[in-house]
């Protein structure tokens, strides 16, 4: 790019000084030839006054030897034929001279034939011989600064150019690292963008796609670990339901192991998809808590767990996905059943607010020690992932509400899913998480 320019350059101020030079170049010889005409015209005026005195030969060699330029270069056409001084023309030129003044070039230079009006009817032409080298004068010194002029223009041009060329070559060049890096893994990769306001723009874009990029790719991390810890659920299920026998515990075996399946399902298609679909349409929560506790109630009898569901005994409309829901649901009820003793009740609220639902999980359990580091994703004290309480953070705050850990009713822990059903953006929320309060010792953060 750098060479392209500079040959731009060249091509285009070459071509700008040649058409000002030439006709300057030209300008400067007429000049010259003007100003050694004009000299030959003074020293013909420097003879007039003899003439008019006297037309005698011998008086007017005098007065021509007398003159600066003398008789090698002046001479004067009596009439009668007569020739004072050293002629350079033909008796044709002089004739042709003898009423209007003529220039005639001559061998090394020019003949100025100027007439001249003399008393009583007389007449005469004086010839004033300019030669070449006055003619020519300065002219070789005018057109080497031209020249000069020219060449120095080409090569400023030529400079310019090629720092210009180098500035766009450099921020062209960075773009192009950065993008190498980019493409080699690094997210980290930003530049400066400078150089010319496209460059520029493209450098703010280039960092603009590495931020999304980054964002995607956490996001991609984020829900492959989601939709993995899905698994877990069934997985309890399963191992929970190991050592019981008869065919209440075939059929939550073979509802767990349907339920493993579903979750492979979800994976495999969510891996399929280039980014995350939202979901329009939302689900009826009271209905989703049904069919979760259905799940989740044969394995609470054969451990010998109470447990309630209050409040789902009519159509409640929530703003998200039924597996959605049905997930967090099944992360939290799983946290009861992994980290609480067997025979420790819990109950499920489902409670409906001015445009806000509020779902409920409560049990009889030890308590959190750190609510507020429960739901710090991948904090676990238990051999668990630490990811149940932030996917139903996260839910909930999709749709602008939120999630609290407190004590509970029960004596254990409470963990309060709030969903906004108003449609209002999502807002940062202080104060959701509160550290529990009394009766609350050492259990694992789920």
């Amino acid at each position: 790019m750098r060479r392209s320019l500079a040959l731009v350059a060249v091509a285009v101020t070459a071509m700008v000084a040649l058409a000002f030079l030439i006709p300057l170049a030209v300008g400067v010889m007429e000049i010259a030839e003007s100003r050694a005409l004009a000299d030959a015209e003074r020293q013909a005026a420097t003879i007039v006054p003899a003439l008019v005195i006297t037309d005698d030969v011998a008086a007017l060699e005098r007065a021509l030897a007398s003159t600066p330029a003398g008789v090698s270069r002046l001479a004067v056409h009596l009439s009668g034929g007569r020739t004072v001084g050293r002629s350079r023309v033909g008796p044709a030129d002089v004739a042709n001279a003898a009423e209007r003044a003529r220039t005639v070039p001559v061998a090394n230079g020019y003949v100025l034939l100027r007439p001249v009006a003399l008393g009583g009817g007389r007449s005469a032409v004086i010839e004033a011989y300019a030669p070449e080298a006055d003619a020519r004068k300065g002219v070789s010194t005018s057109w080497a600064v031209l020249t000069g002029v020219a060449v120095t223009l080409v090569v400023g041009s030529v400079v310019v150019a090629d720092r210009l060329g180098a500035r766009v070559v450099r921020s062209a060049r960075r773009l192009g690292q950065a993008a190498a890096a980019l493409g080699a893994g690094d997210l980290s990769v930003r530049i400066i963008p400078d150089g010319p306001p496209e460059l520029v723009a493209a450098g703010r874009a280039f960092n603009a796609m590495a931020d999304q990029v980054a964002v995607l790719l956490a996001a991609e991390r984020e829900l492959a670990a989601d939709l993995s810890h899905r698994l877990r659920t069934p997985l309890t299920a399963l191992r929970l339901n190991l050592g019981g026998s008869g065919p209440e515990a075939e059929q939550q075996r073979r509802l767990a192991i349907e339920r493993l399946e579903h979750a492979v399902d979800e994976i495999i298609d969510a891996s399929r998809r280039p980014a995350r679909r939202a979901v329009p349409a939302g689900c009826d929560a009271a209905l989703v808590l049904c069919e979760r506790l259905a799940f989740w109630s044969a394995l609470a009898e054969d451990q010998g767990r109470p447990w309630q569901l209050v409040g789902a005994d009519e159509a409640t409309p929530v703003p998200v996905a039924a597996a959605d829901l049905g997930a967090v649901v099944d992360a939290l009820l799983g946290n009861v059943f992994r980290h609480t003793p067997q025979g420790t009740a819990f109950r499920v609220t489902l409670h409906r607010g001015s445009g806000i639902v509020g779902v409920l999980v409560a049990d009889a359990g030890p308590g959190i020690p750190d609510p507020e580091k429960a739901v710090r994703r991948g904090n676990s004290g238990a051999g668990s992932t630490g990811l149940g309480l932030d996917i139903a953070r996260r839910l909930a705050e999709s749709t602008g509400g939120g999630v609290r850990v407190e004590p509970s009713a029960l004596g254990g822990t409470g963990v309060n899913l709030w969903l906004r059903t108003d449609g209002r953006a999502a807002a940062p929320r202080r104060g959701l998480l509160r550290r529990a309060r009394g009766g609350a010792t050492g259990s694992p953060v789920r």
